[in-house]
């Protein structure tokens, strides 16, 4: 494997990592939305990722993560009585999103601190490859 396919695989990772911040975004910014519509209501995303692996004589360039999709949790949404809401259905609730956001605050931390590892990972291949090149002064 050519040492430059490291800025790929941590590439993707970073990249896969981005989106994961911006979905997880996404939730800590509707967790508080309210809708009077159980199936109007906004519903947590999470993305998918998948490993590419490149095997023993198959190209390396393809090495790393992708992102397969983003997915909508299917949890229903937390029912709240509250008639004096305008936004209150017939009954008199509320339905909140089915974000939980001490899981999205963890979320958060580790995609920020996975993508900081691959950063890491860029820049000691970096020191490593100029390391090499000052070998040859």
């Amino acid at each position: 494997m050519s040492s430059f396919k490291i800025f790929d695989i941590a590439g993707s990772g970073m990249s896969a990592q981005s989106v994961r911040l911006n979905t997880t975004a996404s939730n800590l910014a509707n967790a508080d939305s309210v809708s009077g519509d159980p199936n109007q209501v906004y519903k947590a995303r999470h993305p998918l990722f998948e490993a590419i692996r490149a095997g023993l004589g198959t190209n390396t360039a393809n090495a790393g993560v992708n992102v397969r999709g983003i997915y909508e949790n299917q949890a229903p949404p937390t029912a709240r009585y509250e008639p004096g809401n305008p936004l209150a259905d017939v009954n008199g609730y509320v339905y909140s999103p089915n974000v939980n956001t001490v899981e999205e605050m963890v979320n958060m931390i580790s995609a920020s601190r996975s993508y900081q590892n691959n950063v890491e990972v860029m820049n000691t291949a970096k020191e490593m490859m100029l390391a090499t090149l000052r070998l040859g002064q």
